[in-house]
C-alpha cells in the first residue's frame, strides 16, 4: 500500500483544487481504495460544535434502508471506537480497540456481525475549531486492518479535517436569486427512530431538508442523527448537544434539534439557522480567532469601528487590524460583504 505521507499529500492536492464536501470525500474514498481493501464505508460530515452526523454517505452491502435508524441509533449507542472519542487520538480498529473482542462493541453485536463484518477502521476529522466528521471502513474477510493500514488514516485526519472545513466555508455566499427559507416544521419518531405519519408541513420541509448533490432517502438522515444522540444522551452517553446544522446547497442552512415528547416520541424539530448559529458556523468554517469572532458579530449587529473598540476595550487601530483579518479569511472586500456572506443575505 502506499506510505502514508502519499496519501496525506493526495489529499493535500485535492483541497488546493477548491472541490465541495462531497467531492473531497469520493476524492478520498477512491484513494483509498487504490491503497487498502474495504468492503463497505460510512463517511458523515457533522456538526462542529455538536458532533452531531448531518450529510453522509456510505456503502454498507447487506444493510437495507428500514434498518437504517436502528444502525444510527446503534453507532451512537456505541462509545467504542465512536468519533468523539477518536478525536485526537488518530484511527483505531475494532478488533484493537476491543482487544480482539469485538462483542464488546453493541453495534457489532446487533448489526455488523449480522452483516459479515469482522472488523472496521475508524478515524475522526477535527481541528481546534471543531469535529467536521469521520470515515469508518468496513472489512468482510481476513486479515483485519493492520497498524499501517490505521496509522495511513491517521496522516489524513489532519488535512481531511482542514479540507472539509473550508469545503463548508465556500458555502457561505449570498443567494442569488433569493431562495425561500425551509421550515419551521416538526418530524415524529418513535423511540426507535422509526418515522411516524408526518403532518403536511414537515413533509414539505423533509422534501428540501437535501443538499443538491446528495442522494434522496425517505428520511435525511440528519433527522435520524439528532434522534440517536438524544438517546445516546439519555443513555449517559452523551455525544454532544441534540442539535446540528445541515447545509441545504446554496446559503441555506437548518438546524435540526431533537427533543422527548410527552408521549415518549422524539419531536425533530426543523428550522432556518439562526443569526447566531451561521456567524459561529461560518467564525469556524473560516478558522476565525476568538475575537475575530466577536468581531464578526458585532459587524453582524451594525455596530462601526468606534463603537467596537468601545465595546471591545482595545484601540480602533486594533479593531481595524481584526476587521481585516476576518475580510482576509472570509474572502469578502467590504464589511458589507463579509456580513453577507455569513448571513446569507443580498
Amino acid at each position: 500500500m502506499p506510505r502514508a505521507q502519499e496519501l496525506a499529500d493526495r489529499v493535500e492536492r485535492h483541497i488546493s483544487g477548491g472541490c465541495t464536501a462531497k467531492q473531497l470525500r469520493e476524492l478520498v474514498l477512491a484513494d483509498l481504495r487504490r491503497a487498502l481493501p474495504f468492503e463497505g464505508y460510512v463517511f458523515v460530515l457533522t456538526d462542529p460544535v455538536t458532533r452531531v452526523g448531518t450529510s453522509p454517505m456510505s456503502d454498507l452491502p447487506r444493510l437495507s434502508w428500514p434498518r437504517v435508524p436502528e444502525y444510527i441509533r446503534a453507532r451512537y449507542l456505541t462509545p467504542v471506537n465512536r468519533w468523539d472519542d477518536l478525536l485526537g487520538s488518530g484511527a483505531r480498529s475494532l478488533l484493537a480497540a476491543t482487544g480482539g473482542k469485538p462483542e464488546r462493541s453493541l453495534i457489532w453485536r446487533e448489526m455488523l456481525r449480522d452483516l459479515g463484518v469482522i472488523d472496521t477502521a475508524a478515524v475522526a476529522f477535527g481541528d481546534r475549531h471543531g469535529c467536521w466528521g469521520y470515515l469508518e471502513l468496513f472489512r468482510t474477510g481476513w486479515p483485519p486492518f493492520t497498524s499501517a493500514e490505521t496509522a495511513a488514516l491517521t496522516a489524513l485526519s489532519g488535512p481531511v479535517a482542514t479540507g472539509l472545513r473550508e469545503a463548508l466555508g465556500r458555502t457561505f455566499t449570498p443567494p442569488d436569486p433569493p431562495v425561500p427559507p425551509t421550515g419551521p416544521a416538526t418530524v415524529i419518531l418513535d423511540p426507535e427512530l422509526r418515522l411516524r405519519k408526518p403532518t403536511a408541513a414537515a413533509a414539505a420541509a423533509l422534501l428540501r431538508l437535501h443538499p443538491a448533490d446528495e442522494s434522496m432517502p425517505p428520511v435525511p438522515n440528519s433527522i435520524y442523527n439528532a434522534g440517536a444522540a438524544l438517546v445516546a444522551a439519555e443513555h449517559e452517553l452523551p455525544i454532544g448537544p441534540t442539535w446540528a446544522r445541515v447545509h441545504l446547497g446554496d446559503s441555506r442552512w437548518v438546524t435540526v434539534k431533537a427533543n422527548r415528547t410527552d408521549g415518549g416520541d422524539i419531536a425533530v424539530t426543523i428550522a432556518p439557522s439562526t443569526t447566531a448559529e451561521r456567524l459561529d458556523l461560518f467564525a469556524r468554517a473560516h478558522a476565525l480567532s476568538a475575537r475575530e469572532t466577536e468581531v464578526l458579530s458585532l459587524l453582524a449587529a451594525g455596530f462601526d469601528t468606534h463603537r467596537m473598540a468601545a465595546e471591545m476595550t482595545i484601540s480602533e487601530h486594533t479593531v481595524h487590524d481584526h476587521v481585516k483579518a476576518v475580510l482576509a479569511k472570509g474572502g469578502a472586500r467590504t464589511r458589507t460583504t463579509v456580513v453577507s456572506r455569513a448571513l446569507g443575505i443580498t
